[in-house]
């Protein structure tokens, strides 16, 4: 089945000045077949680790520019793909197409294609709420965890917070991607990341991803979220032998520090998080400092 999508025009993403990286893409995913998704593949190939960054609303992978050198400067590799509706990547036009498994299958389809190993799985956001229900079903290919403010759907009740969110972007369906992060990460974002945040949207036509995440968080036990995320938590409780490392950005009213306090609880083995006072939700605007500490965690420090 062709999806009807946009492709954001690469002249927009021409003043990158922190973002030096070259974009590669896939347009012959497994059930995505007319769709082509960008990512970067920085580092070398070789590496024996991958560190897997995934992005969630309302950014792509640029939330990473921070963290990518720090990875493969200690000789490891790093994939960081613009989900569809994102960055780089194509975005379909009908909301309506936006789900939990689409996202969920698209990674799984680029993992494949990618054939990659012994995973760092680097997540926020949705980031997190898709990739941390990846590895119980790839648990070979999957070694490590960095895990920043995010959360694993269980279909309990939302926090208000939550529900305020859903509202805003409701009735605000033209969100101001870059003022959105600007007003969360402060002085750790200037106007040249403003505009890389707001560069794959000429206009609104090519937001319906950034629409129709916030209306993807699950209200109902049935949701596909919840059914997956029931099985994760299960496997990061019980079945996860990995090392993790926990980074919280305390500022965040949604997915801070209580949420990722009952995150830690469910990911067997997870040391007490690293917890930075002046980060907010895009705990990757501090990510050299997150960085460095996870590599010394996991001892891969050259």
């Amino acid at each position: 089945m062709t999806i009807k999508a946009l492709r954001t025009p690469e002249q927009r993403f021409s003043m990158l000045p922190a973002f030096p990286f070259q974009p590669h893409y896939v347009d012959d995913l497994e059930g995505f077949e007319s769709l082509r998704m960008a990512y970067i593949d920085e580092g070398d190939k070789s590496a024996e680790y991958t560190f897997l960054c995934l992005h969630g609303e309302p950014t792509w992978s640029y939330l990473y520019r921070k963290m990518i050198p720090v990875f493969t400067q200690a000789g490891h590799r790093v994939i960081a793909p613009d989900l569809f509706g994102f960055g780089r990547s194509d975005k379909p036009v009908d909301d309506d197409t936006y789900n939990f498994e689409f996202h969920r299958n698209s990674l799984v389809r680029l993992i494949e294609r990618l054939d990659l190993k012994n995973i760092v799985l680097v997540c926020q956001d949705w980031g997190g709420f898709l990739g941390l229900t990846i590895p119980m079903d790839m648990q070979d290919r999957f070694k490590k965890l960095i895990v920043m403010n995010t959360g694993i759907s269980n279909g309990q009740a939302l926090s208000e917070a939550a529900i305020q969110w859903m509202a805003f972007s409701a009735a605000v369906p033209e969100i101001p991607v870059g003022g959105l992060i600007a007003c969360d990460a402060g002085s750790a974002v200037n106007m040249m990341d403003v505009i890389a945040y707001d560069a794959p949207f000429p206009d609104n036509s090519y937001k319906a991803g950034v629409r129709r995440f916030p209306q993807m968080i699950p209200t109902d036990a049935n949701d596909d979220a919840v059914k997956y995320g029931l099985r994760a938590i299960d496997f990061w409780s019980n079945t996860w032998d990995g090392d993790s490392f926990m980074a919280i950005g305390m500022k965040d009213v949604i997915l801070g520090e209580p949420a990722m306090m009952a995150l830690k609880g469910v990911i067997k083995g997870c040391p007490e998080p690293m917890k930075i006072a002046e980060a907010g939700h895009f705990v990757q605007e501090y990510g050299i400092e997150v960085a460095e500490n996870a590599l010394k965690h996991f001892k891969l420090v050259k």
